[in-house]
């Protein structure tokens, strides 16, 4: 209503300037007429006949400005009653709204109540079940809780150990058959010849008289040749031959080169002695570069670094129990690329890792630590690539494998390591392997006898009916068997087998 007052307030003020403006125009040209009709007496009668239509005209203007102001003044007000009749119905409508919702409300609050009746009946007769059931079966709730979770506990103990034995005894199955498939098979695809491990050389003479000339006067040939080369030469009563003592084989072998080139040369003084041994230092290094690069030509490995191909040669002159490392070393790498070829892993990676994971044993006396970190060092820091060096750190679990490529490199070292005559152990380590093994069995309780067979390769573990069930006896074989794997270094595997049997004897008197 405020707006519709304002609204007609400006228009009857507009309608008033208006006319104002108008009667001062008329005012104007009637002074003018009369100035006219003084100045010339003649037109007096038309500037009044002027004036007349001039008033007329300004009557006819105020009354246009008059009838459209008023006429606008009803259109307000007409769209103002629109407005008003709106906001009524509005207001109507939000008010039954208002009410429905207070109806919802106390039917919500009514219903809340009779929710919250029937729980509290429902407490009182679960109290007086509860009450009820403690009296007749004597035991509290809590008693009974614990007899019913104990129950359960044995049922659901009972059905995974069950599920267990089935999924292992499946998973056994069908790893076990896939295993010995690839393992044979890549074997089969792969057999080296073995060298065995000597710490003595024999260097062949062309005469007895050698002898003398090698040892010189008071003995000054045979301990320059000594000093120059760090062995021992022996010469005894063997027929036309020297022997060169020394556990480095490299060395050995220098010493070997020389003494061979002195015997051919015939002139042996020191001089000559330090010579000699120096060509034959240069015909040693040229002889572990060729065998790297023949070794890695034949695991077929190319673009290693000259430093990992002078450190691979270098193997050709360590054996590991007999074993010659280098050709260890190839055999490995083939065996992982036939088995990666087979499980459809990383050939490249698996057969590079395999010929590359012995390599700190060429300078293991020279760096402190297990020779697969050092070997994995090596290769990090001669460009290996992470998979490689990883495979490598973990062959011997100094690291936890993470990789097919590293478990590959894991079995293909202990394939070539058990290989039927590859390595020679001896008497005093094989006895303590066959002694740890049974002092684990025995260490659980309910062990009464353990035997080490199979040359280490399997334990039988007899237990104790009364102390150990059936169950028991399956979870007893996992836990030996995982104490086994964390105590013990062995090639290959072993096999736990745990024998329970129950005997009733009784006597007819």
């Amino acid at each position: 209503m405020i707006f519709v007052v304002i609204v007609l307030a400006i228009l009857v003020a507009a309608s008033i300037l208006a006319a104002t403006w108008l009667w001062f125009r008329l005012q104007d040209s009637q002074r003018a007429t009369v100035a006219a009709k003084v100045a010339t007496d003649g037109g007096l009668a038309q500037a009044r006949a002027e004036a007349k239509e001039i008033v007329l005209e300004a009557k006819d203007e105020a009354l246009r400005l008059k009838s459209a102001a008023e006429n606008d003044i009803r259109e307000q007000r007409s769209d103002l009653q629109r407005v008003e009749r709106r906001l009524q119905q509005k207001e109507e409508n939000l008010d039954r709204k208002v009410e429905t919702v207070e109806r919802r409300e106390r039917a919500l609050d009514e219903r809340e109540q009779e929710i919250e009746s029937v729980r509290r009946q429902a407490e009182d007769l679960v109290a007086e079940r509860r009450h009820e059931l403690e009296r007749v079966s004597g035991m509290t709730r809590d008693e009974a809780k614990a007899v019913l979770l104990g129950a359960i506990e044995d049922e659901v103990r009972e059905d995974a150990n069950q599920l267990v034995r089935r999924v292992e005894a499946e998973a056994k199955e069908t790893a076990n058959e896939r295993a010995q498939k690839i393992i044979t098979t890549a074997i089969q695809r792969w057999a080296s010849d073995q060298v065995s491990e000597s710490s003595v050389s024999v260097v062949p003479l062309p005469g007895e008289e050698m002898k003398g000339r090698i040892i010189g006067r008071e003995g000054r040939n045979i301990r320059a040749l000594e000093m120059a080369t760090g062995v021992d030469l022996i010469i005894d009563d063997t027929p036309e031959a020297v022997l060169l003592s020394g556990f480095d084989p490299v060395r050995r072998e220098v010493a070997r080169i020389a003494l061979q080139k002195l015997v051919l040369d015939g002139r042996i003084h020191p001089a000559r002695i330090e010579e000699m041994v120096e060509r034959a230092k240069a015909d040693v290094d040229t002889m572990i570069k060729e065998e790297g690069e023949r070794a890695a030509f034949e695991a077929n490995v190319p673009g290693l670094n000259p430093d990992l191909v002078k450190a691979l040669g270098r193997l050709h002159f360590r054996y590991s129990m007999g074993q010659n490392v280098l050709k260890h070393s190839v055999e490995v790498a083939h065996l992982c690329g036939m088995m990666a070829s087979e499980l459809g892993a990383d050939v490249n990676v698996a057969r590079r890792a395999g010929l590359l994971h012995d390599i700190g044993k060429a300078v293991s006396h020279e760096v402190e630590g297990p020779h697969a970190l050092i070997s994995a060092d090596i290769a990090k820091r001669l460009g290996q690539s992470p998979k490689v060096v990883h495979a490598i750190a973990a062959h011997h679990f100094d690291e936890d494998p993470q990789t097919v490529e590293a478990f590959l490199v894991q079995a293909a070292d202990a394939i070539s390591a058990t290989r039927s005559g590859a390595r020679r152990d001896t008497l005093e380590m094989y006895v303590k392997r066959l002694e740890a093994l049974e002092n684990i069995a025995n260490s659980f309780e309910g062990v009464e006898k353990s035997y080490a067979i199979q040359a280490g390769r399997e334990v039988r573990i007899v237990v104790k009916p009364d102390s150990v069930d059936d169950l028991g006896a399956h979870r007893m074989a996992r836990d030996i068997v995982q104490k086994i794997e964390e105590m013990l270094e062995y090639p290959g595997q072993i096999k736990v087998m745990v024998i329970r049997e129950t005997r009733a004897v009784d006597y007819a008197k």
